[in-house]
């Protein structure tokens, strides 16, 4: 058994997973929501990457950037190493991608900030 405090929706309910023959069973769950969301952390947990990637030409010297969508929660720091040997020139727009298909994830790495070229 397995407990996970469930971030679907702000109520945070503590769910209790148990793998059984025919899947997983879930409990402690107050909305429908939490039951995907525990059977996927156990099978297939992902997470969404925020982090800095470094700038020239532009006012400040890190740009914000943040994966489009999730990736697998395995290669996380795998994903952020690439993020951090990247240099970015100014003129960056808040959107533009900066990395596409971040190694194989189908996500991109975009800017989360627009930063203009300065003289």
């Amino acid at each position: 058994m397995a407990e996970l405090t469930c971030i679907v929706c702000p109520r945070g309910c503590l769910l209790k997973v148990m793998e059984n023959p025919e899947g997983y069973s879930v409990t402690g769950n107050a909305c429908p929501r939490g039951v995907p969301y525990a059977v996927r952390e156990k099978t297939d947990p992902r997470r969404m990457v925020s982090s800095t990637a470094r700038i020239e030409g532009a006012i400040h010297r890190r740009l914000p950037v943040k994966t489009s969508g999730d990736i697998p929660k395995g290669i996380v720091t795998k994903v952020c190493a690439e993020i951090g040997r990247l240099v970015v020139s100014a003129p960056v727009a808040c959107g533009d991608v900066i990395i596409r298909d971040v190694l194989g994830t189908g996500a991109d790495v975009i800017a989360a900030r627009t930063m203009e070229r300065v003289p």
